[in-house]
């Protein structure tokens, strides 16, 4: 089996615009949670989030913002950055065996909730020309592809909050099973939009006041909005061009929890980790870091440590783990994007990111969790964890390169 490697990184999210503004602020521990400034905020119970700072029209023309939602808008900033990291150069003969794979979790809600107010609340009889090609699931993976001329597999995955894990799983499986040389892969999402964040208020998991991770006080979880995109390309073809090399994904996990539809199994999770690290070849004892899922809900951080204690036993002592989402908020289908990236930040500089916000320690939350300051310390392999509503669970592994 041919190995995958990670040439190029792009990144948008409530950190920054870039790779670098994301890192910066994990490396310090940053948080972009804060008041949300949308239409009817104040008819939230939970008026808070982590918005991304791209306005349009730095980025895209008037004729293109006609054409893109913001979902779409932030997976082509995202996948324009890796691109130019990776230094790929797509002739015709590479485009036939390049593709994309995007994660999303809901389609197009900027349009959505426009086009609703326009119909229902104003009583338009008409919508722009555009709705459809703007709201659709795919548009972010079509945009990508027509950007860039990859003619190759193309589409897109939406498994709720573990839709942008398993786009780069199964774009891994793609490269190393020989159906594609390189693959863009990630997700994206904009879900900052009164209609998204009323509907979530009624599952009662939402927090008011931020976003605590394995915390004895967390509330609940805290929406942000971002993208992120991977190029993966087969080692040996990256190495020939003599590319800089953030990391390998060596395996992937998945597996579903065939339980309830809200609540997270410690099974169903425990057998993604097991799966993705034997799909690696590695030991408890060789992985040194996890991005956890940690959404700060009460359910949800117990059940994942005990899930982690499960596969690793006596080995989780010594190791780091961590929920980014604390920094960036929770970006749905793109979470397992942004939080993949900051896997690789790991990896590349020797760095765990730390759970910000983090006040007492929750004896059900028995780990490492990296409290509120990165730590610097040799991170050989990783993972990095999705758990979804619908009980499907996406998990990749790492090593440096």
């Amino acid at each position: 089996m041919r190995r995958v490697a990670v040439t190029g990184v792009g990144v948008v999210s409530a950190l920054g615009i870039g790779r670098e503004a994301h890192f910066a602020g994990l490396r310090e521990g940053r948080c972009g949670i804060g008041p949300l400034a949308i239409p009817d905020a104040e008819r939230l119970s939970a008026a808070i989030g982590a918005p991304a700072p791209m306005r349009s029209e730095d980025h895209f023309s008037k004729a293109e913002i006609a054409l893109l939602d913001r979902t779409t808008q932030l997976a082509l900033l995202a996948a324009r950055e890796a691109m130019d990291d990776s230094g790929l150069e797509i002739d015709e003969t590479l485009s036939l065996k390049a593709g994309v794979a995007v994660g999303t979790a809901l389609t197009g809600m900027e349009t959505v909730e426009a086009s609703y107010r326009a119909v229902f609340e104003e009583g338009r009889n008409r919508v722009h020309p555009f709705v459809v090609p703007r709201l659709m699931t795919n548009a972010g993976a079509s945009q990508i592809s027509m950007a860039h001329g990859l003619k190759g597999p193309a589409f897109t995955v939406s498994t709720a909050c573990s839709s942008s894990n398993h786009a780069i799983g199964q774009a891994f499986h793609l490269i190393r099973g020989g159906g594609a040389d390189v693959m863009l892969a990630g997700g994206a999402e904009a879900p900052l939009h009164f209609g998204v964040i009323k509907a979530w208020e009624g599952l009662r998991v939402m927090s008011r006041d931020g976003c605590r991770p394995f915390c004895a006080t967390r509330n609940g979880m805290v929406q942000g909005e971002g993208a992120a995109i991977l190029v993966l390309e087969e080692m040996a073809r990256a190495n020939a061009r003599g590319a800089r090399i953030w990391g390998e994904i060596a395996g992937f996990g998945m597996s579903a929890d065939a339980g309830d539809i809200v609540q997270p199994s410690v099974d169903g999770a425990a057998r993604a980790i097991r799966l993705a690290m034997a799909d690696a070849g590695l030991s408890p004892e060789d992985v040194d870091y996890i991005n956890a899922h940690g959404t700060a809900t009460a359910v949800n951080d117990r059940t994942e440590c005990a899930a982690i204690r499960a596969v690793f036993g006596a080995a989780a002592d010594r190791l780091s783990v961590s929920s980014t989402k604390s920094a960036h908020g929770h970006c749905l289908g793109a979470a397992g994007a942004l939080e993949m990236a900051a896997t690789l930040l790991a990896l590349s500089e020797g760095l765990a990111p730390p759970t910000v916000g983090h006040q007492s320690p929750d004896p059900a939350c028995d780990l490492d969790v990296t409290p509120n300051v990165a730590r610097r310390r040799e991170i050989r392999a990783a993972l990095s964890n999705s758990f979804a509503f619908g009980g499907l669970n996406a998990v990749l592994a790492a090593r440096r390169a």
